[in-house]
């Protein structure tokens, strides 16, 4: 895995860290790579129970390395033989970003952005697809892709409607501009904000609580609440009643019942 993209596993939590803070984080191809790698390999263990995605640095990921995208521009628009170019460029969105975004939505455990820092572009996209956002007061948002004549990526055009309204959302997009971590926290972008200095450690303690959680429980609450966000009421029923079949047929179901009648608290083993 790149250096640029750092990967721990502790006590069940997965923390991946991007670690370009010269860059701000930006997203260039070795970046995208390792960060998409990381991601499947916390939603594909089964020892992982939640993942922290954070950052080093004074930002959380200002999106895509443009350095980079010029570069590919200019070797497209000359192509191999003096011809056009393939828009290989903008391959990334199917290769790196759309693959980040769908491991960090679909898989079955919960997912903490602590966001240190600027979340412009894809990086806003990843904070708004995982389930919880830990923002520092200091950290601020914005779209950028109209800035830059482009279309929204990394799945806002589905995440942020969802997260603000479909009015927000369509201004947002369409007149790009810096959300600061008040109104972020009044829109729902940040569930909650931390001064600077004790961000660190507040998405750690939530993250830490997820890991520790009843985890057959949570993905199903997960996986209901995408299903129910494009599912007719009826639809997202059969769905919460086979959901709720198999977080009651858990150990950690029986277990919480237990503790329950005894007046303990519960020890959640994660299956």
């Amino acid at each position: 895995m790149a250096d640029t993209v750092q990967y721990a596993v502790t006590d069940h939590l997965a923390v991946v860290t991007l670690n370009r803070p010269d860059a701000m984080n930006a997203l260039d191809t070795r970046t995208k790579e390792a960060l998409r790698d990381a991601l499947t390999a916390a939603g594909d263990d089964s020892t992982v129970r939640a993942v922290l995605l954070t950052a080093t640095g004074r930002a959380f990921c200002v999106g895509q390395d443009l350095k980079e995208h010029v570069r590919s521009l200019a070797v497209e628009r000359e192509g191999a033989d003096g011809a056009p170019g393939a828009g290989s460029a903008m391959r990334t969105v199917g290769d790196h970003y759309n693959p980040i975004t769908l491991a960090i939505a679909s898989m079955p455990k919960p997912v903490v952005a602590g966001v240190n820092g600027v979340a412009a572009g894809a990086g806003l996209g990843f904070a708004l697809a995982a389930d919880y956002r830990v923002v520092a007061a200091g950290a601020s948002f914005n779209t950028a892709f109209a800035g830059i004549g482009l279309s929204a990526d990394s799945g806002l055009s589905w995440t942020l409607p969802r997260v603000v309204g479909p009015a927000r959302a369509a201004e947002l997009l369409m007149l790009p501009r810096r959300i600061d971590s008040a109104e972020a926290e009044r829109l729902g972008i940040a569930q909650r904000v931390v001064p600077d200095e004790e961000l660190p450690a507040a998405a750690l303690q939530v993250a830490t609580a997820f890991a520790a959680g009843p985890t057959v429980a949570l993905a199903a609450i997960k996986r209901s609440l995408a299903f129910g966000a494009s599912h007719s009421l009826a639809e997202t029923l059969e769905v919460e009643a086979e959901s709720q079949l198999a977080a009651g047929a858990s150990a950690d179901h029986r277990a919480a019942v237990a503790s329950f009648v005894a007046k303990e608290q519960p020890v959640f083993e994660g299956h």
